[in-house]
């Protein structure tokens, strides 16, 4: 099993690489969308649309360009919801039917303390006094709850088209099962649902912190 896979349910698809990917490649319509990106964007981009498309596969979907929206989304084909991430090191892509679940959003970051002053824009008050009780902790919790909430926000944005600051997300960490929950202080209404809560798992080691979540379809 993939590391993001163990923390995604089963009926999410996933392809992860460390490292080089063999064979990764892009297809035309993505290819005229990196005109002026930078080379280690190009590598990042190429590396995820490829991780996207093997993970479209295992749910039978034919390869088809993911291209990015106005806000650098992907835009997934029809029937299907997903994410991507990539850090130092890594990249991920998760995908699933639309039918079974409603979104997934999935994070990851090089595991080291965010950079100084970050974590006052990062965190709510609630949020630095849990940080200041864990400061002796070997696990740099400052950059975990930073990577949750960019789970949230890419599991909250394809549903509401809607920006998320990280103090409109409050979130509570249990450390003992490797799970979190994060809510939502701005209630946005979907087709379905009213969404403000999201539950998820994340995973450290000495390298990478990987969180996700995902909504399942009703």
């Amino acid at each position: 099993m993939t590391m993001i896979g163990s923390l995604l349910p089963a009926g999410i698809a996933v392809a992860e690489a460390t490292g080089e990917l063999n064979g990764a490649y892009l297809l035309p319509e993505e290819q005229a969308c990196l005109k002026s990106a930078s080379e280690k964007r190009s590598r990042e981009f190429t590396t995820g649309r490829t991780c996207a498309r093997r993970a479209l596969a295992e749910i039978g979907v034919s390869p088809t360009p993911i291209l990015p929206g106005s806000s650098r989304q992907p835009l997934w084909p029809a029937g299907v919801t997903g994410s991507i991430t990539h850090c130092e090191g890594y990249c991920a892509a998760a995908v699933a039917r639309r039918d079974r679940f409603m979104t997934i959003g999935i994070d990851a970051e090089t595991h080291e303390q965010l950079p100084v002053g970050v974590v006052e824009i990062v965190a709510l008050e609630a949020e630095r006094r849990w940080l200041s009780s864990l400061s002796q902790h070997a696990i740099h919790w400052d950059r975990v709850l930073f990577s949750v909430k960019e789970s949230v926000y890419k599991a909250w944005f394809p549903l509401t088209e809607k920006w998320l600051e990280f103090k409109d997300v409050i979130v509570e960490i249990d450390c003992q099962s490797q799970a979190f929950r994060a809510r939502v202080l701005l209630e946005s209404r979907t087709a379905d649902r009213s969404l403000t809560v999201f539950h998820g798992r994340y995973l450290v080691d000495d390298r990478l912190i990987l969180t996700a979540v995902c909504v399942e379809a009703r």
